[in-house]
């Protein structure tokens, strides 16, 4: 049977696993995170899959962990996804290539340059993942003494979208003529000054770099607070979902694309992805006994000491065996800790319960046979509550190749998945309009 929407399919690679336990994992690879051969063996196995990206976050300090915490975390050390992915470029062919930039600790014009470059250097594979950074730390790597205010941050990061498209739109595509004979190598009448001034940003342009080969980079979000979900409405062409039940994830994805019309958008112009936490074996039984296992292998330290970068406030001190108490607003990611504050009212979770959860993984986990999970994902699809997912590993290498050697056949005999790549650019994957120059016909 032929079906008329598929799914989408990215692969969470930074870090390469979201388990706190992952490099603990028996025959993983504990340096994987900044291991270029491990990373570049991933890349083409992933492509090899026909995935549609190879996706990598970022955080520009060390994570805001206790010490007793911070010793035990693997992702204390990894590459900076901008110097990592136009090397991944050069030996892969189709796979889209997403980085984190944040729009609080960055200058646009170097964001807008960078992932230019990457589109070319890629031939169109570039996608630039827009956040405002949750981690408080990050402000005194950058002459802050405190971090910027949640509301500050996305007035700042809307404008500053405006400004880094407006630089990618600073060339028409024709403007570079390169003919020898006449002696012109571009026209200066296909060139546009920005002369941006705005309340945070002031920046002349042009870039100098020329119009990237997908007009624009393709651009993703994934905060999910109101100001996360209207951003997404407003600029978004991919979201990094983090609903964890069917129902929320159709919530989500009636909310923000539901806000489309108003804007002058298509909705199918945005494709929501959620984050899948994914564990296959043979039998359920064994898909439940390596995540067991993984489980296991949890330090305690490293479940507070999550739970405390969740909710925004140090929990060392609360009482173990009691309810979760009262917990002040966050300046860090609303959307994250309000996830965590649901859970432990809706279900009565102690904070020792938190911390186990989410010091494992506390969003959507599918666990079982490869059948099993494509019969939730082909749920989630089929029920509105996503276009595909953002697959994340549980460990690696063996629990990225369960996904290539076993979720992903099953997904294409079912006609879910697509069997090959039917274009060169991300946006031919994830089957998005190439945006037109503001500037140039």
């Amino acid at each position: 049977m032929s079906r008329d929407r598929r799914l989408h399919l990215g692969a969470f690679m930074r870090p390469l696993g979201i388990h706190t336990a992952w490099w603990r994992y028996p025959g993983g690879y504990p340096d994987a995170n900044f291991n270029l051969e491990h990373l570049v063996h991933f890349a083409r196995r992933l492509e090899a899959a026909k995935f549609d990206a190879f996706f990598m976050a970022d955080h520009l300090a060390v994570m805001n962990m206790p010490p007793p915490a911070l010793r035990r975390s693997a992702t204390v050390t990894s590459f900076d996804p901008l110097t990592l992915l136009p090397a991944l470029a050069m030996v892969t062919e189709r796979i889209g290539l997403i980085a984190t930039a944040s729009t609080t600790y960055n200058e646009p014009y170097h964001v807008a340059r960078k992932f230019a470059s990457l589109d070319h250097i890629s031939k169109g594979r570039a996608g630039w993942n827009l956040v405002t950074s949750g981690n408080p730390d990050e402000a005194h790597n950058f002459g802050r003494d405190a971090h910027v205010e949640h509301a500050t941050r996305y007035a700042r990061a809307r404008e500053f979208f405006d400004v880094v498209t407006g630089l990618w739109d600073s060339f028409a595509d024709d403007a570079f003529r390169m003919d020898p004979e006449s002696g012109l190598f571009f026209d200066p009448d296909r060139m546009h000054v920005l002369d941006h001034r705005g309340a945070f940003l002031k920046v002349k342009g042009p870039l100098n770099v020329a119009r990237p080969v997908q007009g624009w980079p393709v651009i993703v979000q994934a905060g999910a607070s109101e100001a996360g979900r209207q951003i997404a409405a407003e600029t978004a062409e991919v979201v990094f979902g983090s609903s964890s039940t069917l129902e929320a994830g159709q919530s989500f994805y009636a909310d923000v694309k539901g806000r489309m019309p108003a804007l002058g958008r298509d909705p199918d112009h945005l494709k929501i992805l959620p984050g899948a936490f994914v564990v296959l074996g043979g039998t359920e039984d064994e898909a439940r006994a390596k995540k067991a296992r993984l489980d296991e292998l949890v330090h305690p330290d490293s479940g507070l000491a999550n739970l405390s970068v969740r909710l925004g406030v140090d929990a060392s001190g609360f009482a173990l065996d009691a309810p979760l108490p009262e917990i002040p607003e966050t300046n860090a990611s609303k959307s994250g800790q309000a996830q965590i504050v649901d859970c432990a009212r809706r279900t009565g979770a102690t904070v020792r319960e938190l911390a186990r959860k989410v010091g494992g993984y506390g969003g959507l986990q599918m666990v079982g046979t490869a059948a099993q999970v494509a019969d939730r994902m082909e749920e989630w699809l089929d029920g509105r509550a996503c276009d595909g997912f953002n697959v994340m590993f549980p460990f690696v290498p063996e629990g990225l190749d369960d996904v290539v050697d076993r979720l992903v056949p099953e997904l294409q005999r079912r006609d879910l998945f697509r069997r090959d790549y039917e274009g060169t650019t991300l946006r031919d994957h994830l089957g998005l309009p190439r945006p037109g120059n503001r500037f140039f016909a």
